[in-house]
């Protein structure tokens, strides 16, 4: 003989009640746990007792399934919304149709831009050290930990950046010192060069070294030199003839002393 059907309704007496609600309750846990397990669904399970007391169960984490509740009711409820606000303009035209969409979207856009902003107005204010009273210490941590990484990076642009300026100067100096070199060059060269022409300024030399003083050189030039002397040129007067008679074309004269 087969059980009778039960009336679905409060039991009146509270011992039934707390038998029929620890019963119950105990296969609906487990039956929550064999669907989460059997078909790989994320399962979230609260009960309240008469008196106040908390039963739950989740296959992965209470807050998780809760916040995915939530997000879940809200796309419904705004995909309801979106329904209602068309059926409502399926009447009109298609150019109010359309500008009703377009200002529907740029307001949404608009509403998701000034949210970013919001973020990150915030986000730098806590990396300036403001506003951190409502910072657990894992949100103070991984904010820590972010402003390391940022103090890395920008040292090491900073050493980047003074190794390149570094380098720059030690392949000047050695362009400058090249060019030190080269004009030393030039510098002996010109020196050896200055010699030569000493030589030859002062001719011949004799035994001992010295040169024939009184040698004339043709065109009115004459060379006096000490033997060891620097070579000084000076421009003489022209010489009156003793005869009396003087000569319309003047001479002139240089001398080596």
């Amino acid at each position: 003989m087969g059980r009778g059907k039960i009336v679905i309704r409060r039991i009146d007496n509270s011992t039934s009640r707390q038998v029929t609600f620890s019963k119950r309750r105990n296969g609906l846990l487990k039956k929550a746990k064999e669907l989460a397990i059997l078909c790989d669904a994320e399962v979230g399970l609260i009960i309240f007792s008469s008196t106040g007391r908390l039963y739950d169960y989740s296959s992965s984490s209470m807050k998780s399934v809760i916040e995915r509740y939530d997000k879940t009711k809200e796309e419904h409820q705004q995909l309801l919304n979106v329904n209602s606000e068309v059926k409502n303009v399926l009447n009109k035209d298609d150019a109010d149709l359309k500008l009703y969409f377009s200002y529907q979207f740029w307001q949404k856009e608009a509403a998701s831009l000034r949210q970013q902003l919001h973020s990150l107005q915030e986000n730098h204010r806590k990396l300036m050290g403001e506003e951190l009273s409502g910072l657990s210490v894992k949100d103070l941590l991984n904010l820590e930990n972010q402003l390391e990484t940022s103090l890395h990076g920008v040292r090491a642009q900073k050493e980047q950046l003074l190794t390149n300026e570094i380098q720059e100067l030690n392949r000047k100096g050695y362009l400058i010192h090249q060019e030190n070199m080269e004009l030393y060059k030039k510098v002996d060269l010109m020196r050896q060069e200055n010699m030569e022409l000493q030589q030859k300024v002062y001719g011949s030399r004799g035994q001992n070294g010295t040169v024939n003083r009184g040698t004339v050189i043709p065109c009115g030039f004459s060379i006096t030199e000490e033997s060891h002397g620097p070579v000084n040129l000076e421009l003489c007067q022209p010489q009156h003839q003793t005869d009396g008679e003087q000569s319309n074309v003047p001479k002139l004269g240089l001398q080596l002393h």
